[in-house]
């Protein structure tokens, strides 16, 4: 089936409601690692099988290039949690860029996951985010750019 498109993970949800899963969404580290086509993202997923390098996140189907966007991904810079729309809670962070030399190919989504929490599982995935097709970069940057309306939103 492979990316379609861009998910909260339920696990995250619950875990968060419940206060099991003990994340930070604007104190803790989150990242974004990029994946290839050969993954189905599952939003129903365990907890366990969200994480980073478990389940459908692993290192053999992540696309990196080292010293420009880091194997395990890359540290979103500026995270916030904002509740300023009434109506509205969502998670932002400033757009996520490679280094200048970059070389990614095939790439088609990314998972954000919340890297400072080990228990009850480490690098808990909290959202996966389509990329709407194969991208690529030869010697040059890869940026991210996070939605006007954030990277996960809450309309209540």
């Amino acid at each position: 089936m492979a990316w379609s498109n861009s998910k909260i993970f339920r696990a995250y949800l619950h875990g968060s409601l419940t206060r099991t899963a003990p994340l930070d969404l604007d104190a803790d580290t989150l990242k974004i690692a990029l994946f290839n086509n050969a993954i189905t993202p599952d939003q129903n997923a365990a907890a366990a099988s969200t994480a980073y390098g478990a389940g459908t996140w692993t290192a053999g189907n992540e696309v990196y290039h080292t010293g420009q966007w880091a194997q395990a991904g890359l540290a979103l810079s500026s995270p916030v949690v904002d509740q300023a729309t009434s109506g509205v809670v969502f998670l932002d962070a400033a757009d996520s860029a490679s280094g200048a030399t970059a070389t990614l190919s095939g790439f088609y989504g990314g998972l954000i996951y919340d890297d400072t929490v080990t228990t009850p599982v480490p690098d808990q995935g909290i959202c996966y985010t389509y990329f709407g097709g194969a991208q690529s970069v030869t010697s040059g940057t890869a940026t991210i750019v996070y939605s006007i309306n954030g990277i996960m939103r809450y309309t209540l």
